[in-house]
């Protein structure tokens, strides 16, 4: 047992936990932790803050990149909805009120300190959450997005012409513009609006007056 794992034992500890407990409480607090620290920070120095062994943490994780994987998990996986795919091809809506729905959905369940810090910070480490969760954003909402509005449009569907990376591009615009509402109030933490369906609302409608007019060039000629 190390020196500083002596030192821990002799603070009060936390009431006992039974093992599915104590998993949890250290996954919850691991994400607050990265999300303060971003992955560099040490298990050692989670312990600490939780008042626990070192050794505890890896009675329930075998490694620090478990821990990081149930992180995804939790934080990543479990907000997404399965209903946002759907929603996007649901040809009974316009598409510009799909998209209204969806981010403001979005955003109700991501515009988070602890999502977006640690979002960021994986960006910049070699881990692949941003690329993992990126992947499925691509997949379920920005490219069906685009073959959406090639049907709105009465252009030609992907087999027949295969959607292009303007395409793409257009989408991750629009995209990227809502989400840095959230990079701005938990990153930089600057003053954003409280009330983001407003936003949301006007920020599609404005990306729609010059979405059509793009793909009817791109892909209409």
């Amino acid at each position: 047992m190390t020196t500083t794992d002596v030192a821990v034992e002799k603070r009060p500890r936390r009431r006992n936990m039974r093992a599915p407990e104590r998993e949890q409480a250290i996954l919850n607090e691991a994400i607050r932790f990265f999300a303060e620290h971003g992955f560099e920070g040490q298990t050692r120095e989670l312990a600490k803050r939780m008042g626990i062994t070192h050794s505890a943490i890896y009675r329930h994780f075998p490694s620090k990149e478990a821990l990081i994987e149930r992180v995804y998990e939790q934080v990543y996986l479990n907000r997404w909805q399965a209903s946002w795919g759907p929603l996007i091809k649901d040809r009974s809506r316009p598409l510009e009120a799909r998209l209204m729905q969806f981010y403001e959905e979005y955003a109700a369940r991501v515009f988070d300190y602890d999502w977006v810090r640690i979002f960021v910070f994986s960006g910049l480490r070699p881990f692949d959450i941003t690329s993992r969760y990126l992947d499925i954003v691509r997949r379920e909402i920005i490219e069906p997005a685009c073959v959406e509005l090639r049907h709105e449009l009465g252009l030609p569907g992907p087999v027949e012409r295969p959607v292009e990376e303007r395409e793409t591009e257009m989408f991750w615009g629009l995209h990227g513009r809502i989400f840095y509402i959230a990079i701005r109030r938990y990153v930089y933490q600057t003053p954003t609006p409280d009330r983001l369906d407003d936003v949301i609302r006007d920020a599609v409608r404005g990306f729609f007056v010059g979405a059509r007019a793009l793909v009817l060039e791109v892909v209409g000629d």
